[in-house]
């Protein structure tokens, strides 16, 4: 059963940071890529980071040098780092697996705003 659960969003303003975390179903963490996605209002879900099992990692441009991602292999978590945020990063934030497996999970929250 694909299990995946967001948590650490919330409202900050501008220049802010957030940590995100997701605890994922070890069947999808052991063997997938997994992703960080954003839904802005209005807007599709989009990919914004990504992190193999390996550790290579790979970012959008628009939050290249702000963002980080990571996983704990051992805990099947992984983490988004989110810093200097902006307004327009406000948005629903889900992680998944890359690509992107049918079953989402709640998502959580983030707000940048002043």
């Amino acid at each position: 059963q694909v299990q995946l659960v967001e948590s650490g969003g919330g409202l900050v303003q501008p220049g802010g940071s957030l940590r995100l975390s997701c605890a994922a179903s070890r069947s999808i963490f052991s063997i997938y890529a997994m992703g960080w996605y954003r839904q802005a209002p209005g807007k599709q879900r989009e990919l914004v980071a990504q992190a193999t099992s390996d550790g290579s990692t790979m970012y959008v441009d628009f939050v290249k040098g702000r963002f980080t991602i990571s996983r704990d292999n051992a805990k099947n978590i992984v983490y988004l780092q989110m810093n200097s945020l902006k307004p327009e990063d406000t948005g629903v934030y889900y992680c998944n697996a890359h690509p992107a497996l049918r079953s989402w999970g709640q998502g959580t929250q983030a707000t940048v705003s002043s």
